[in-house]
C-alpha cells in the first residue's frame, strides 16, 4: 500500500495538471485524491505503521488504540487542525478582500496607477507585491493584487502574465521576511533563523529572483500599452458608496490585514485567529456604516451577502491538496525522501536546492517541517564535539542563521513558483484567474526556474564572500 499511495498521488496530480483537456474541475480531483490516499493508508496500516517512530511513541502511551486509533484519533485530527488553520486564514483573507472590493476600495489604488505602459505597469505591480508580501504574507498579497489587476486590465491574456508575475513576486517577497511565508514563520519560531539575519542575508537573493524573470518578460511587452478597462465590480456601475466610504474601507481592510502579524507577535496565537478578528471587526464596521444607508443599497453590501461571492471551489481545492500531502506526511513518504537526500547528497547547497525544486510539486510546509525534524540547531559550543575538520565545517551550516537554514528559507519559499500549484500564492491565483497548469508550465516555469537559480547563486556567492 505504501507504493499505491504514491501512485494515487501521481495520478491525481496528473489529473489536476490536465484539468482543461479532461474537463474535470481540479477541486473535485484534489478532493478525491486526498481522500483515496487516506483510504489506502488505513487499508495498509498494518504494513506501514509498525516502522514509523510517531506510531511507536503513540502505541507506548495508547496500547489499546491500534492502527485505526492512531490514524483516526491522532493523525487525522492533528493534520485536520493544521489544514483548518490555513483554510480559515484563506477564507478570512478572501472575505476581507471581497468586502473592500465591493465597497470600491481598490478603485482608489487603480486610479492612482495612471501609466499605460505595460513594462512600467509590470514593474510597479511586481515591486508592490514584493514588498507587500514581506509585511503581510504571500497568500493574502496575491489575493489583493489579483483583485487589483482585474480592475486595471481588460485583456485577460495579458493579465495572466501579470498575475503570474504576482505569484513570483509574492513568493520572492515572502522568503526574506520572517512573517512573509508560512515556512519562514516556522523557521523563525523554531529558532533556526533570527529576524534581522534573514532580512540581511536573503533580501538581495530574493530581489534577484524577482528581477531576472521581470527583465525577460519586459522584452515581451516593450513598446505596448495597457488596456485599462478591467473587470468592473457591481459597485463600479451603481456607485453605491461615497468617496469617503471607499477610503475608509480601504484603510480598514488594509489595517486588518496588516494587523495579523502584529496580533501573532503579541499573542502567540495562530495567524488565522488574527485574520478572523480582523474580519469580525471589519464586518461590524460595515454594519454600522450601513445603518446610514437605504435598505435597498445596504442589503447588497452586507457581508452576509458578499460571502456568497467567495470562490468556494478554490478553498475546496486547497482542502484536497492539503489532505493529500498530509497523508504522505503521516505515512512517512516525506520523511523517507528527506533521509534519502541526507544519505546520498551530503552537500548543503544541493540538498536545499532539491528541496526547493520539490516544493514546486509537494507543499513546502511539510518539506520544511521534515527538514526541521531531521537536522538539529547546533549551539556554537556544541561544535567542539566535531573533531573531524570536514564534519566540523558541515555542522556549522546548522547553527542558528547557518547556511542550511537560510538557504532552506529561500529555496522552499521561492522554488514553488516553478509550478502554478507549487505554492499557496500560485494555488490562489490559479483558482481566482482559472490559470491553466500547462499554460503556466510553458510560459512562466522557465522564467521562474531562471530566477530561482539566479537568486540561489547570489546567496551562496554572498555567503562565501
Amino acid at each position: 500500500m505504501f507504493t499505491v499511495i504514491i501512485l494515487i498521488f501521481v495520478l491525481g496530480y496528473t489529473a489536476i495538471a490536465l484539468e482543461h483537456p479532461l474537463k474535470i474541475d481540479k477541486a473535485a480531483t484534489a478532493l478525491v485524491t486526498g481522500t483515496l490516499i487516506w483510504v489506502a493508508y488505513m487499508l495498509g496500516a498494518s504494513s506501514i505503521l509498525p516502522g514509523l517512530p510517531a506510531y511507536q511513541e503513540f502505541s507506548a502511551t495508547h496500547p489499546d488504540a491500534g492502527f485505526a486509533g492512531f490514524i483516526t484519533h491522532h493523525e487525522s485530527l492533528r493534520l485536520l487542525g493544521e489544514n483548518a488553520e490555513i483554510l480559515f486564514f484563506l477564507l478570512g483573507a478572501m472575505t476581507i478582500v471581497e468586502i473592500v472590493d465591493s465597497y470600491g476600495g481598490f478603485s482608489i489604488i487603480s486610479k492612482a496607477i495612471r501609466t499605460h505602459n505595460k513594462v512600467r505597469l509590470l514593474w510597479i505591480i511586481s515591486l508592490l507585491t514584493f514588498f507587500m508580501s514581506a509585511v503581510l504574507d504571500n497568500l493574502t498579497t496575491t489575493i489583493v493584487m489579483v483583485m487589483l489587476l482585474r480592475k486595471l486590465m481588460g485583456n485577460r491574456k495579458d493579465r495572466l502574465y501579470f498575475v503570474s508575475m504576482v505569484v513570483l513576486a509574492a513568493n520572492a517577497g515572502g522568503a526574506w521576511s520572517p512573517i512573509g511565508d508560512v515556512t519562514t514563520i516556522m523557521l523563525w519560531i523554531g529558532g533556526q533563523v533570527s529576524t534581522f539575519a534573514i532580512i540581511k542575508q536573503l533580501f538581495v537573493p530574493s530581489f534577484i529572483c524577482l528581477t531576472v524573470p521581470l527583465l525577460f518578460l519586459s522584452r515581451k511587452f516593450r513598446g505596448k500599452s495597457v488596456d485599462m478597462t478591467g473587470t468592473p465590480s457591481e459597485t463600479d456601475h451603481e456607485a453605491p458608496t461615497s468617496a469617503r466610504q471607499r477610503t475608509v474601507m480601504l484603510i480598514l481592510g488594509a489595517s486588518g490585514l496588516l494587523s495579523v502579524p502584529v496580533f501573532k507577535a503579541l499573542t502567540h496565537l495562530p495567524p488565522y485567529m488574527g485574520m478572523l478578528l480582523a474580519l469580525g471587526a471589519l464586518w461590524i464596521a460595515t454594519e454600522l456604516m450601513l445603518h446610514r444607508k437605504k435598505a435597498s443599497a445596504g442589503d447588497k453590501l452586507r457581508v452576509s451577502n458578499l460571502i456568497r461571492k467567495i470562490d468556494t471551489s478554490t478553498i475546496l481545492f486547497f482542502l484536497g491538496i492539503l489532505t493529500a500531502v498530509a497523508g504522505l506526511q503521516s505515512a512517512g513518504h516525506l520523511a523517507q525522501m528527506g533521509m534519502a537526500l541526507d544519505e546520498h547528497i551530503h552537500h548543503v547547497p544541493a540538498i536545499t536546492l532539491i528541496i526547493g525544486a520539490l516544493s514546486a510539486i509537494v507543499d513546502n510546509v511539510p518539506l520544511v517541517a521534515g527538514a526541521m525534524g531531521m537536522y538539529p540547531v547546533y549551539a556554537p559550543d556544541a561544535l567542539a564535539a566535531f573533531t573531524d575538520p570536514e564534519m566540523y565545517e558541515y555542522a556549522r551550516n546548522f547553527l542558528q542563521d547557518g547556511t542550511f537554514w537560510e538557504s532552506l528559507a529561500y529555496c522552499a519559499g521561492t522554488g514553488g513558483s516553478m509550478l502554478i500549484i507549487g505554492s499557496a500564492a500560485g494555488v490562489a491565483a490559479m483558482g481566482l484567474e482559472k490559470i491553466d497548469f500547462l499554460w503556466y508550465l510553458r510560459r512562466i516555469s522557465g522564467l521562474a526556474l531562471l530566477g530561482y537559480l539566479s537568486g540561489a547563486a547570489a546567496y551562496f556567492l554572498l555567503r562565501t564572500l
